[in-house]
């Protein structure tokens, strides 16, 4: 089967990306600064040495490669918006210039299609009132999602009928984050079942297998319907409350909710145009799956810690 390189696809979203991809029987291609641990994949994978560095000739990294899907960011650890830490021309350089740099690289080499995974981000903040849809004018108001929003622009100018080009403007993503990660929301389940009180918060969400769906499609569909596009990414609207009410029922924890969060102050994601293509995310179901499974490994967790602790 073809071969995919997947940048970054040791970190959080680029493993789901991996993962789906082997499922579907892609031969597939880790590129990144350091290979990925025995085991920490279901299958096993090529290594490809690979770099944000706008300056650096990586075009040997795209040989026999059909599919590039670039998910590499360069940020402070555990951190997206305000990622650039004390160095933002460097966090700029090393992600728009780097990722442009990668882009040409796969063009040269011969490359068929490249998929960049972008963010919610390059809209900015905006009044609410509707869902953003890919029609609207991107308004960042963060140096991460000026960064995305240029990185994505810089993309589409290098589309071709012979290098098919598509981005991804992805939303919070949440899923099990691999062997030796922790999940997402680990540090809130367990203060939650520890009694810790939490400050109510909304955010909208997709599923990591979810994301990696939306990349397949931008691999398989018809070029003439993705090259040059860009596509929302984006499923449920959630907040805390409710991802600790599962835990709750799941847990029968007693301990009190958290007051639930203004959605009304938080913006939908239109996935119209990529519902168009096929794409049908997990929804309400596969949130609660998920979290439903979060919270019964962090209470056995924490019984056997409990009963480790007793003499």
């Amino acid at each position: 089967m073809t071969r995919v390189l997947v940048s970054g696809g040791t970190g959080y979203v680029g493993r789901f990306v991996v993962e789906h991809l082997l499922a579907r029987g892609y031969r597939v291609a880790v590129g990144g600064r350091t290979p990925p641990f025995d085991g920490f994949f279901s299958a096993p994978v090529s290594f490809v040495p690979l770099r944000l560095d706008p300056e650096a000739d990586q075009i040997d990294a795209f040989e026999n490669v059909y599919y590039f899907v670039h998910a590499a960011f360069a940020h402070a650890p555990g951190r997206y918006r305000g990622g650039e830490g004390d160095d933002p021309d460097g966090f700029r350089r090393a992600n728009l210039g780097g990722s442009v740099r990668l882009f040409e690289a796969a063009r040269d080499a011969g490359v068929r299609r490249c998929v960049f995974l972008s963010s919610r981000a390059a809209y900015g903040s905006r009044v609410p009132g509707g869902a953003l849809t890919e029609e609207m004018m991107p308004r960042p108001d963060t140096l991460y999602g000026r960064v995305k929003l240029d990185t994505e622009r810089s993309l589409q100018a290098l589309c071709s009928h012979a290098f098919v080009t598509a981005s991804l403007r992805v939303t919070g993503v949440y899923g099990p984050a691999g062997p030796g990660r922790r999940d997402k929301w680990a540090d809130m389940i367990e203060g939650y079942l520890a009694g810790e009180s939490t400050t109510p918060r909304a955010g909208t969400e997709v599923h990591g297998d979810d994301v990696a769906a939306a990349v397949r499609l931008m691999l398989e569909t018809d070029s003439l319907r993705v090259n040059g596009e860009t596509f929302n990414v984006s499923d449920i609207l959630t907040d805390r409350h409710e991802i600790l009410s599962i835990v709750r029922a799941a847990t029968h924890c007693p301990h009190d909710l958290p007051p639930e969060a203004d959605r009304a102050s938080l913006e939908a994601m239109s996935t119209d145009k990529l519902a168009a293509l096929g794409w049908i995310p997990g929804g309400t179901t596969r949130l609660r799956e998920t979290v439903k499974a979060m919270a019964q490994a962090a209470a056995g967790s924490r019984t056997r810690r409990q009963s480790a602790d007793t003499p």
